[in-house]
């Protein structure tokens, strides 16, 4: 079976590609020649992943699945959250990282979650997935590994940030491996 995953970034790629094993070969949208900058303009992580997954299935009639993923702080009224890639104007992560340490200042409530929601089209028909990842945003950074808002973000459970664990540890228990999880169970049951 191949499927599309709407992503150039090839670091993402291999790591999608060990979880799901070699009876699925994953293609990137460079391999479809998909240059385009696919739309985001959703409200929702779903509505994004649905967007680009979409847009791939309609322009190349390819299976194929996109994901959205960000960060919401309890405090922050759900923010950064479909906006965490540009929350401080940029696409840079140290000012997005920043701004919400700047806004939530010495608050106590500190309570935040990672959300990934993976959108798969399979043969027209789309099935969405969930992943999230509880935790808290530390006070300041710690951590040199991952990126993003990876510095400041200790899960549930654990002494450390995403940034401090080595990328097995973070990938056993991210808000992206347990979309990719449940998304790999569907496939393997459809086969």
């Amino acid at each position: 079976m191949q499927l599309v995953f709407a992503t150039n970034n090839q670091h993402k790629l291999e790591e999608v590609q060990a979880m799901v094993g070699t009876d699925i070969e994953l293609k990137s949208l460079s391999d479809i020649n998909c240059l385009e900058d696919i739309p985001e303009t959703g409200e929702t992580f779903e509505a994004n992943a649905s967007q680009k997954s979409q847009f791939i299935y309609n322009r190349y009639q390819l299976n194929c699945f996109a994901d959205d993923s960000g960060l919401e702080v309890d405090s922050l009224n759900g923010e950064p959250g479909v906006y965490s890639a540009r929350y401080g104007g940029t696409r840079d992560s140290e000012s997005n990282l920043q701004l919400v340490l700047d806004k939530l200042g010495d608050s106590g409530m500190r309570t935040a979650r990672f959300r990934t929601v993976i959108s798969l089209i399979l043969d027209g028909k789309e099935h969405l997935f969930e992943g999230v990842a509880e935790g808290e945003i530390t006070k300041e950074k710690a951590g040199v590994k991952g990126f993003g808002y990876d510095p400041i973000f200790q899960p549930s459970g654990y002494d450390i940030t995403f940034a401090e664990m080595t990328s097995e540890e973070k990938n056993s228990i991210s808000h992206r491996a347990k979309a990719m999880h449940k998304l790999i169970e569907f496939l393997k049951a459809a086969r």
